[in-house]
C-alpha cells in the first residue's frame, strides 16, 4: 500500500475549523491543470496537485501552515549553525507534463552551493495534518526527488529515492546529522520562538 493511500485511513479526527480543506477533480487534462494554476496566479492557496488525470486543490489549516512554517525556521537554523548550504523555496510548483505530475510542497530545499543548476529539489516537506490526499510520493517520483520527509503526529518520516522508487528509512542521508525526533516535537509547539530557543540550545548546548 502507499504511503498516500495509507494516510487515508490512519490520521485521527480534529475539529473542523483546524482541517486541511481538499476538493478533487477527475479527468482533466495536462491543459486544465495548467489553466487551474494560470487561474489561481500568484496566490498561495489552493495548493494544487495533479496526477494522472485528477487534480487535487488543498486550502491548508491554520496549524498546517504553522507547523511547516516553524520547521521551515528551524532547518533553516540548523543549516546557518552547521554552515551547510541549503536554499530554500518554499511551495514551488514542480510540474513534468510526460509524465503527468505536478505539486507543490508545504517546502523545498536544494543542498550545496550552485542551487540555481539543479532543476529539482533534494528535499520535500509535507505536513500530514489532515486524513486524504494523492500519493505524494508517486508525484515526487517523477522530480527524482531524493528525500521526502512527512511530519504527521509529532514525528518525521523520511521515504529515500532508492532504484527509482520511495523507500521508508530509519534516517536521513542528505542531512544525517539533523536531530529528527527533536525536530517532530518542537515544529509542533505552538510558540516558534520557544521552538527556536530549544533548538538552538540544542544546538549549542554550551552557549
Amino acid at each position: 500500500m502507499s504511503y498516500g493511500a495509507r494516510m487515508a485511513t490512519t490520521a485521527p479526527p480534529r475539529a473542523a475549523p483546524d482541517l486541511d480543506q481538499r476538493v478533487y477533480l477527475h479527468g482533466l487534462r495536462w491543459a486544465d491543470y495548467e489553466a487551474l494554476l494560470a487561474m489561481r496566479g500568484e496566490s498561495a492557496r489552493p495548493r494544487i496537485t495533479y496526477l494522472a488525470g485528477t487534480v487535487e486543490l488543498m486550502s491548508p489549516s491554520r496549524p498546517h501552515e504553522r507547523i511547516k512554517t516553524t520547521m521551515a525556521r528551524l532547518l533553516e537554523a540548523w543549516a546557518d549553525a552547521r554552515d551547510v548550504e541549503l536554499t530554500g523555496y518554499g511551495s514551488w510548483t514542480l510540474k513534468e507534463a510526460l509524465e503527468e505530475r505536478g505539486c507543490e510542497p508545504d517546502e523545498c530545499y536544494i543542498l550545496g552551493p550552485d542551487p540555481e543548476t539543479k532543476p529539482w529539489p533534494d528535499l520535500a516537506i509535507e505536513v500530514v495534518w489532515t486524513s486524504g490526499g494523492l500519493d505524494k510520493l508517486e508525484v515526487y517520483r517523477a522530480f527524482s526527488v531524493a528525500e521526502v520527509w512527512f511530519w504527521e503526529d509529532g514525528r518525521v518520516r523520511v521515504f529515500a529515492l532508492v532504484d527509482g522508487g520511495y523507500r521508508e528509512v530509519p534516517a536521513s542521508a542528505l542531512l544525517p546529522e539533523v536531530d529528527l525526533a527533536l525536530l517532530a516535537r518542537l515544529a509542533a509547539d505552538p510558540s516558534q520562538r520557544a521552538a527556536l530557543k530549544a533548538w538552538r540550545a540544542a544546538l549549542d548546548p554550551g552557549a
